[in-house]
């Protein structure tokens, strides 16, 4: 009973991650990577079918599956992510005139965020061979 409550519990976490990732890529504010990255080990450790949909999911599985592999993300992620960062939060911050507390609370979010993604490690190649995976 108890291993089967904390299956369906990782399994409603995972689940409830990626909605949050989903939004993340929408929104602004709300970060994506992080709840990709809390969704796929609460799938592996509950569900290898979500946990292998995950991998392979066209937009995002590419980078989860490297990060899975060597806890690396690629040269052009990392670029794009953080041109990302720097555009919506330049257009947030441009809407929020006159909002100075906001405004500088963004500038706060967005450096955290920029220095985040600068401290991960990269690695030259975009792609991950299937054999170097589970």
């Amino acid at each position: 009973m108890r291993k089967s409550l904390k299956k369906y519990s990782l399994i409603f976490i995972g689940i409830l991650c990626v909605v949050l990732a989903v939004l993340g890529a929408i929104l602004p504010l709300l970060p994506t990577t992080p709840f990709l990255l809390l969704a796929l080990m609460c799938f592996a450790k509950s569900s290898p079918r979500l946990h292998q949909a995950l991998l392979n999911n066209r937009y995002f599985g590419e980078s989860l599956q490297q990060w899975e592999a060597d806890r690396s993300i690629s040269r052009k992620t990392k670029i794009k992510a953080i041109l990302l960062i720097v555009l919506s939060f330049s257009g947030s911050i441009f809407i929020l005139q006159g909002r100075l507390p906001l405004q500088i609370g963004l500038v706060c979010l967005g450096s955290v965020l920029l220095f985040l993604i600068l401290r991960l490690p990269e690695t030259e190649r975009a792609t991950v061979k299937s054999s170097s995976l589970r």
